[in-house]
């Protein structure tokens, strides 16, 4: 029974290191982390200045080929797409005001999400406005490339209320 009782305290003594270790095993040093986080910000600036000098070489660089894209209007677009819409100057972007900008990382994966507040056009529409977004990058091959966005138009707490 002694026996018994010393392999029973063995196994759940490894059954507990086991839902332990993983979590501490995986989780980053702070400072790397943090190095992280930096380089996603400092990815984040240089889309937004691609975005404003329509630097379609820049934005070719930045999204991975599988990206997808959708708009505050519920909009799909590929890399292709997006990518021809700038070209064109469908698109046009000249002030772009980033806030509350948070980064996530989860291995390969890092989730930016953040505030936008812009002044532009697609087509004859106008786009100006404030948005919340999640972009998500996916490091491939040591490179980190942006895989997918989505926006959301914010509205003012008059809209929100129903008084427009």
């Amino acid at each position: 029974m002694g026996s018994f009782r010393g392999t029973a305290a063995c196994i759940l003594l490894v059954a507990t290191l086991g839902l332990v270790l993983p979590r501490s095993a995986f989780a980053l040093p702070r400072h790397e982390n943090h190095a992280l986080h930096k380089e996603i910000e400092a990815l984040e600036m240089q889309w937004r200045q691609a975005v404003i000098a329509n630097d379609v070489g820049q934005m070719d660089h930045l999204l991975a080929d599988d990206y997808i894209g959708i708009s505050a209007n519920g909009t799909v677009e590929t890399k292709a797409q997006a990518l021809a819409l700038r070209k064109a100057g469908t698109v046009k972007i000249s002030q772009l005001d980033l806030t509350d900008l948070k980064v996530r990382v989860y291995g390969d994966t890092a989730v930016v999400t953040s505030q936008a507040d812009l002044q532009g056009t697609n087509g004859q529409s106008n786009i100006s406005g404030n948005y919340r977004y999640t972009r998500v990058y996916n490091r491939r091959l040591g490179q980190w490339k942006i895989v997918s966005f989505e926006a959301s138009r914010m509205h003012d707490a008059d809209a929100r209320s129903g008084k427009h």
